[in-house]
C-alpha cells in the first residue's frame, strides 16, 4: 500500500491526524519508501527518513532556499559578502531546487556542471591572460583550500580565495604587500610591467632606466630560498651601489664628473691629465678618456707599455721571450704610420733589402689580403711573396729547393742568368741565338702570354714541322739529328753509305732531286727519301 501526502496542501488543524498517520507508518516495515518521491543523492542520504524531512522541507511549504543555505553556510556566507557565483545575477534569486534537485536517486548528478562551458567571470575572477590556458584543477586542488571542511570534499571549486598568495608563493615574503596586480600582470610573471619605478622613491635617471633590475636588486638566499630583495636597499650615494674605481683619489663627489646618462660623459675640460704619472702627448691629446681608461674608467690603468691600450696589430709577431716588444720601437705618439723602422734597420734582419726591393713599399711584402699585417715568415724564398707564375712548369727538382734565383735576380723579374746545359735538352748551334720565348713562349685561350718549361717536349717536331712528312719516325718520333747539324738545316751528316744503295760511280754525282722526287699525298708536298723499292728501271729507261 503506497501512500502519497501532499503536506503543503493540508491545513494546520489537521496537522496532528498527519502526525497520528505517519507515528503509525513508523512502526510499519518500509514505511517511509511508501511517501518519499525517490532516494536522495548520496551527498544527502545522511537526511534519508521521515525525521528528517524537515531538514530540508517545511511543513505546508515547497523546499526553500534559507533551508538549503542554513545547511550550506559556505555558499551563504559568500552570498552574504555579495561575491561567488551564487551571488552573480546568472543566480541570484533563483530557487536551489532549479538547478539541484533531489529524489531522483543516489548516483543522480545533483551538480551539472560542464567546466567548458562555464563563464568564470560570473564568479568575480576573470581569466585573463595565463589563466585563461590553464585547466580548472590546476588552480581548483585541496592544497589552496584553506577551509578545513571544503578541504576534505573531493572536486568541490568552493574555498579559493582571489588573492594571487593563495595559489602563488609570495616569492617577496610580504616585503611588497598582497595586490600583485600593482606591478605584475596575468600574461607574465616577468618583467613586472605595471611597476612604475617613478613611485619608488628612488627616481630612475639616464641610463638607470635602461639597467636590469637584478643590477641593483640583487638575489640572495633566504630559508634556504633565493629571495630579491626590493625594499630598505640604500641609495644615498652612488658607492651605495657602485664601488669608486679611483678609489678616493678624486673625492666622494661622483656627480663632478659623471653623470647618469652614461659614466663616460665626464667634464674632461676641466681635468689636467698632466697630474697624472701619464702626460697626455700627441694624438693621446684627441683620444677620449674611455678609449683609454675602458668602459669602468679604472684609476689606474696600465701604461708601461703601448699594448697595455693598444691592441697587439702584430699579433704577437714581436714577442720575445713572452713578452711584447714595446711599439716605441717603430712608431711614435704623434702618428701610427709611416713607420720609424728604416732600411738600415731591415739590413739587421734576415731579409737584406737589395734591388728592386729598395723601391717596393712596405704594404706589399707585410700586409696580406684580409688586412693583417705580417713580418714573421717562415722562409725568405720568393714565393713566400711571389706567385709561382710557372705553376707545375717549374719542378722543384729543377727549381732548387723553390729558388727563383737559380734563373731570375732581385734588379729586375726578365733579367734571366740561366744554363740550359742543366737541362736535358743542351742549346747547339742556332738555338742559342733565339730568344729564350722563341720556345718557350705561348698564347693560351685567353690570348695570353704563358711559359711551358717542364711540359715542353725535346723532339725537334715539337717545335719544327717535320717536312718529310713522317718518313723518318721511329717508335712516333723522328730525330732529325741524324741528318741535320744545329748551325744549319742545310749543313747534313747524312752518310748514303749507311742505307741499302751506295752511291758509286756517276750516282756520286747527281744531286738529291734527280732521285728523290716532289710527290703529294692528299694534298701535302713533300720529297720522299724513303723508297719502297730500287731498281734500275725505276729512274733508267
Amino acid at each position: 500500500m503506497r501512500l502519497t501526502l501532499t503536506l503543503h496542501t493540508i491545513s494546520s488543524g489537521k496537522l496532528y491526524l498527519i502526525a497520528a498517520v505517519i507515528l503509525v507508518l513508523l512502526n510499519t516495515g518500509n514505511s517511509y519508501a511508501q511517501i518519499s518521491p525517490g532516494d536522495l543523492t548520496k551527498f544527502h542520504a545522511n537526511l534519508e527518513g521521515l525525521k528528517n524531512c524537515t531538514a530540508c522541507h517545511v511543513l505546508g511549504d515547497k523546499v526553500t532556499n534559507d533551508k538549503c543555505l542554513d545547511c550550506h553556510k559556505e555558499i551563504k556566507s559568500l552570498i552574504a559578502i555579495n561575491t561567488g557565483y551564487h551571488a552573480s545575477a546568472e543566480v541570484r534569486n533563483k530557487e536551489c531546487r532549479k538547478c539541484h534537485s533531489e529524489h531522483n536517486g543516489r548516483d543522480f548528478q545533483i551538480i551539472r556542471f560542464d567546466e567548458s562551458k562555464f563563464n568564470h567571470s560570473t564568479t568575480g575572477f576573470t581569466l585573463s591572460g595565463k589563466h585563461s590556458q590553464i585547466k580548472c584543477k590546476e588552480c581548483h586542488q585541496s592544497k589552496f583550500i584553506n577551509n578545513s571542511d571544503l578541504k576534505k570534499r573531493e572536486n568541490t571549486f568552493l574555498g579559493l580565495s582571489t588573492n594571487c598568495n593563495n595559489c602563488h608563493e609570495d616569492v617577496h615574503k610580504k616585503t611588497l604587500g598582497n595586490n600583485c596586480s600593482n606591478c605584475h600582470t596575468f600574461n607574465s610573471f616577468k618583467p613586472a610591467s605595471k611597476f612604475d619605478h617613478n613611485a619608488a622613491r628612488f627616481k630612475l635617471t639616464g641610463l638607470h632606466k635602461t639597467t636590469d633590475c637584478i643590477k641593483c636588486h640583487k638575489v640572495e638566499t633566504r630559508n634556504g630560498k633565493p629571495f630579491q630583495n626590493f625594499v630598505g636597499l640604500s641609495f644615498n650615494s652612488c658607492a651605495s651601489c657602485h664601488a669608486d674605481f679611483h678609489k678616493g683619489k678624486f673625492g666622494k663627489n661622483c656627480e663632478s664628473c659623471h653623470n647618469t646618462s652614461g659614466f663616460k660623459n665626464i667634464k674632461t675640460s676641466s681635468f689636467n691629465h698632466d697630474k697624472t704619472r701619464f702626460p697626455l702627448v700627441g694624438k693621446h691629446q684627441n683620444v677620449k678618456c674611455a678609449d683609454c681608461h675602458g668602459a669602468k674608467l679604472a684609476s689606474k690603468p696600465k701604461f708601461a707599455l703601448c699594448t697595455d691600450c693598444h691592441k697587439d696589430y702584430h699579433k704577437g709577431q714581436f714577442t720575445k721571450n713572452g713578452i711584447v716588444s714595446d711599439c716605441g720601437h717603430c712608431h711614435n705618439v704623434y702618428s701610427f704610420t709611416p713607420s720609424t723602422f728604416t732600411i738600415k734597420r731591415h739590413s739587421k734582419t734576415k731579409f737584406i733589402l737589395a734591388g728592386s726591393h729598395l723601391a717596393v713599399s712596405c704594404n706589399s711584402c707585410h700586409k696580406s689580403n684580409n688586412s693583417d699585417w705580417n713580418f714573421v715568415f717562415s722562409s725568405q724564398k720568393c714565393i713566400s711573396c711571389h706567385k709561382n707564375i710557372h705553376g707545375p712548369e717549374i719542378s722543384s727538382a729543377f727549381l732548387g729547393d723553390d729558388n727563383c734565383e737559380n734563373c731570375h735576380s732581385v734588379e729586375r723579374w726578365n733579367k734571366i742568368k740561366f744554363d740550359h746545359s742543366k737541362t736535358k735538352f743542351a742549346l747547339e748551334g742556332k738555338h742559342k741565338t733565339i730568344s729564350c720565348e722563341s720556345c718557350h713562349a705561348y698564347k693560351n685561350l685567353q690570348n695570353k702570354v704563358e711559359y711551358k718549361f717542364a711540359s715542353l717536349k725535346t723532339s725537334c717536331e715539337s717545335c719544327h714541322n717535320d717536312i718529310h712528312h713522317r718518313q723518318f719516325a721511329n717508335s712516333g718520333q723522328t730525330d732529325c739529328s741524324r741528318c741535320h747539324l744545329f748551325d744549319s738545316w742545310t749543313d747534313l751528316k747524312f752518310d748514303h753509305e749507311r742505307t741499302n744503295f751506295s752511291l758509286k760511280g756517276a750516282h756520286s754525282k747527281l744531286k738529291c732531286i734527280q732521285c728523290h722526287k716532289p710527290v703529294n699525298d692528299n694534298g701535302v708536298l713533300f720529297i720522299k727519301y724513303k723508297l719502297e723499292e730500287i731498281k734500275c728501271a725505276d729512274c733508267h729507261s
